[in-house]
């Protein structure tokens, strides 16, 4: 691996391992102290936020890093997330900076090392093991 791609890659996947904790310290706040009229709610959203940011960060430390494509597909699923929060004006909070964050933060651990995930032909295939 060339030392560009290793830079691309690692800054990838540190960028969407920062979403995965953010979610995940979201989640655990939101859960341990709900702060709405509504607690139960805000638990159950809590709940969810700690599954997805876990689930989140275990695809990005272990799959993406060893660059199995099937993981860099799945984490699509961040800057889709946040994008539809953003247009749709969806909490969490009344300011959206956090979520046009996240979508600059998942859209550059995509799109920076995608050669390491599609190589071009005759270039090294990514690791499935």
């Amino acid at each position: 691996m060339t030392q560009r791609a290793s830079v691309l890659l690692k800054t990838g996947w540190i960028s969407l391992a920062i979403i995965g904790v953010s979610i995940l310290v979201f989640g655990l706040i939101a859960t341990t102290v709900p702060t709405s009229s509504d607690p139960p709610y805000l638990r159950a959203i809590g709940v969810a936020s700690i599954g997805m940011g876990i689930f989140g960060l275990l695809i990005t430390t272990i799959a993406y890093r060893r660059r199995e494509r099937w993981a860099w597909f799945a984490l699509w699923y961040y800057p889709v997330f946040w994008t539809a929060h953003l247009v749709g004006g969806l909490p969490p909070g009344k300011e959206h900076v956090h979520q046009i964050v996240f979508i600059a933060l998942s859209l550059a651990g995509l799109l920076l090392p995608v050669r390491e995930f599609f190589p071009r032909r005759g270039a090294r295939a990514p690791t499935t093991s």
